[in-house]
């Protein structure tokens, strides 16, 4: 793994759980001790997390996210929280339903629970493709490019694609929430398609951990009453009056 993506792994970790021992992150990482203290070394001197003894303590810093990680570091935060997100989330599937899943590792975790066949699918992430054409239920993708960061399909052809369509359920990924920019991604590309689909969308909803509440990323997509918001937990009661919010 490259500096970088553990530097980004490390923080994503402290998030999380507020606090990190240097042994732990040494098994998750797979690499020495001396490779993770010069990483929590780096990071404090950039003023990103609190050194200490035997590991780092969070640091509460800016509410701005304007880069996205690789997928299977993603795939790692707050896992137990985006499967319960994608369990209740499945559920919600019913018999001769048209759903959209848009790309994302908590759009992902849907697929393990999904059980109606009768559902046909469209997304533009090859991963979800692929699992549930495995699992034998009835999926088409979008047209376009294939970004490499998250593996989503994205550009005009994908557009052209998602302008024919009109789902009657979407589920969709965001990197932040907010009052000021609503649903909010850090890719141009992605956020038009994103906003496409939801728009062609009759009940949308967007899957998102706790973690993403009062940020605000570089592209907004929608406002908040576009959609039904899926988490773990509400910790500000702000946006009870904004949208529809669905706590498992």
């Amino acid at each position: 793994m490259l500096t970088q993506e553990r530097h980004r792994y490390i923080l994503r970790v402290l998030e999380e759980r507020k606090a990190v021992s240097v042994i732990d992150l040494t098994k998750e990482l797979n690499a020495s001790e001396s490779t993770i203290r010069r990483d929590l070394n780096a990071l404090a001197k950039q003023g990103k997390l609190n050194k200490v003894h035997g590991g780092a303590t969070y640091l509460e810093t800016r509410n701005r996210v304007t880069h996205e990680d690789q997928v299977e570091i993603r795939r790692r935060i707050y896992s137990s929280k985006k499967d319960m997100i994608g369990r209740y989330a499945a559920s919600l599937i019913e018999p001769e339903d048209f759903v959209y899943i848009d790309a994302g590792t908590t759009t992902a975790s849907m697929i393990p629970y999904i059980e109606e066949k009768e559902a046909i699918y469209v997304t533009n992430a090859m991963e979800i493709a692929l699992k549930l054409v495995h699992r034998g239920f009835t999926t088409y993708t979008v047209a376009g490019r294939i970004r490499g960061i998250t593996e989503a399909v994205v550009g005009s052809e994908a557009e052209k694609s998602i302008e024919n369509f009109h789902f009657t359920k979407g589920f969709f990924g965001v990197n932040g929430i907010s009052l000021e920019a609503g649903y909010s991604t850090p890719d141009i590309e992605e956020a038009r398609i994103k906003r496409l689909a939801m728009e062609r969308t009759y009940q949308a909803y967007v899957l998102a951990d706790s973690s993403k509440f009062s940020i605000n990323s570089s592209v907004s997509f929608g406002n908040l009453n576009d959609a039904t918001i899926i988490t773990d937990k509400l910790t500000e009661t702000i946006y009870e009056d904004s949208t529809s919010i669905i706590i498992v």
